[in-house]
């Protein structure tokens, strides 16, 4: 096996100095409702942190490597049980995901590094979670920049455009005919709009089913494409059909394009909300090791 010169990331799983391969790097592949991450406890430092974007660009393609939606890193925290470094398959690095907020914890519990009740670090703040075999339940940051009503070019398609942030950006667009709408299209363009320059912002599509449903499908920033599920999106459709009086109240079953049901419980005082809560099944779906060639 060549070093490939100038590429950084064999320096992980191989030793420049002797010419010896080093041990490959063990993960954990797991779904939450549909979203699939690869877990890698990273509390040793053995991938830096100056590699971790193109080892997440390198491992996330589907059918050339291991495939996913993105990367968490466990690290360690002076202040909770764990901390996290999340990078979504592009190899940006964001604030929080809430379907990898379950894998992590049920990925923490089941290795020893947390007990069934525990807290972890992220740059949206600290995430406390409760893991009852699959069903992992997490207490998510408060949400903040509520806006309704923001004005895009109606394709004549949909009811409602409104935003909100989840731990990360949001839009919520209301419409009729789930199914059939242009998700794809319609979500790349909300996510690159001037409007939510620089930084962009997830597109979800949503369409009230009951008093306390909904289905919904996301147009994910990072990952470029609609996935099977989204957290943050679940709970943000959830919280603006609350505003929007579309639905009684807590807490919201929210279906999602892989067919799982999300439960969003909360707390609602006018337009604000406190003590967000998403619920649902994890799957691990294997262990294994991460060799060179993936890479």
């Amino acid at each position: 096996m060549k070093i490939l010169s100038g590429e950084r990331l064999y320096r992980i799983l191989w030793n420049q100095t002797s010419g010896e391969a080093m041990e490959p790097i063990e993960f954990w592949k797991m779904s939450g409702s549909g979203n699939d991450f690869i877990l890698i406890d990273n509390r040793d430092g053995k991938v830096r942190d100056e590699d971790m974007r193109r080892l997440v660009e390198r491992v996330c393609r589907r059918r050339e490597s291991v495939g996913a939606d993105g990367v968490i890193f466990v690290v360690k925290s002076d202040k909770y049980d764990f901390g996290w470094r999340f990078f979504n398959a592009d190899g940006s690095e964001v604030e929080m995901c809430g379907n990898g907020g379950r894998c992590v914890s049920r990925f923490a519990f089941l290795t020893g590094i947390a007990g069934p009740k525990m807290t972890f670090e992220t740059m949206a703040g600290p995430v406390s979670a409760e893991v009852n075999d699959r069903v992992v339940k997490v207490l998510m940051p408060r949400p903040a920049g509520l806006s309704l009503n923001i004005e895009l070019e109606n394709s004549g398609k949909w009811k409602s455009v409104d935003f909100i942030n989840t731990g990360v950006p949001h839009v919520v667009v209301q419409v009729e005919d789930l199914d059939n709408h242009p998700v794809y299209e319609q979500g790349r363009s909300i996510r690159y709009n001037s409007y939510f320059a620089p930084n962009g912002t997830n597109a979800n599509f949503m369409r009230v089913t009951g008093p306390d449903s909904l289905e919904i499908r996301t147009y994910e920033r990072g990952v470029e494409d609609e996935t099977l599920a989204c957290g943050t999106g679940s709970i943000a459709c959830a919280l603006m059909a609350a505003v929007r009086g579309l639905i009684k109240g807590s807490p919201v079953r929210v279906r999602t394009r892989s067919g799982e049901e999300l439960i969003i419980h909360f707390k609602k005082d006018g337009d604000s909300f406190e003590y967000v809560e998403l619920e649902g099944n994890t799957s691990v779906i294997y262990l294994a090791k991460l060799n060179s060639e993936a890479l």
